[in-house]
């Protein structure tokens, strides 16, 4: 198990210094469904300052709306110099849509719940497990704060596609993880990275 400062080290070392930017509450900010990027974007902005002493690059953040449907892309990448915005799909967990709705119903931060958990999440190194490239989470709330004891992670997943989606209506859950469509994953990661801030919330 990778201890806290082990976790910062990791995710430090191997990124240069991006610039600063200027300071959010709970996670509980409300739903971003129909928002335009400007909502988006003060979201993360916001989320980034309440977090100002954790996380180390701020330059892009990642953005999760699970009051959104699963078969809609929800998670958003912002890049905070540019004020650009691209969204793609993500899985929920399978604790926190027991019916497979594609609807988020609850959340969860107890081991073995499979669920997703809202909050900010400091990103940390890749490492190869059993779905291939993935990135650690470290959570940093209350509300996800057993997120690396529980292996929630950021990885790519063959349940996710706009095929299903548009097919099925939703896509497939995970175990907790935020996962991607594959063909997705490798930008996410490129762009994401470690020492950088994801953020899921939900009303």
């Amino acid at each position: 198990m990778v201890n806290r400062r082990e976790f910062l080290g990791r995710g430090f070392a191997s990124l240069a210094a991006a610039a600063a930017l200027p300071a959010i509450p709970s996670w509980a900010v409300g739903p971003m469904i129909g928002s335009d990027n400007s909502r988006i974007i003060r979201i993360a902005r916001r989320a980034l300052d309440a977090n100002a002493g954790v996380v180390r690059y701020r330059d892009v953040v990642g953005v999760t709306d699970f009051a959104a449907a699963s078969r809609d892309p929800r998670f958003y990448l912002v890049d905070m110099m540019s004020g650009q915005v691209t969204s793609f799909l993500v899985a929920h967990g399978r604790g926190s849509d027991p019916s497979h709705t594609g609807w988020v119903q609850q959340f969860s931060n107890d081991p073995g719940s499979l669920a997703s958990s809202p909050g900010a999440y400091l990103t940390g190194d890749y490492y190869t497990g059993k779905h291939g490239q993935s990135m650690r989470l470290m959570g940093l709330e209350h509300s996800n704060s057993n997120a690396e004891a529980r292996a929630v992670v950021v990885h790519g997943a063959w349940y996710v596609s706009d095929e299903m989606a548009r097919d099925k209506g939703k896509i497939g859950r995970s175990e907790g993880c935020f996962a991607f469509a594959e063909h997705d994953l490798p930008r996410v990661l490129d762009r994401l990275g470690p020492g950088r801030l994801l953020y899921a919330t939900k009303l």
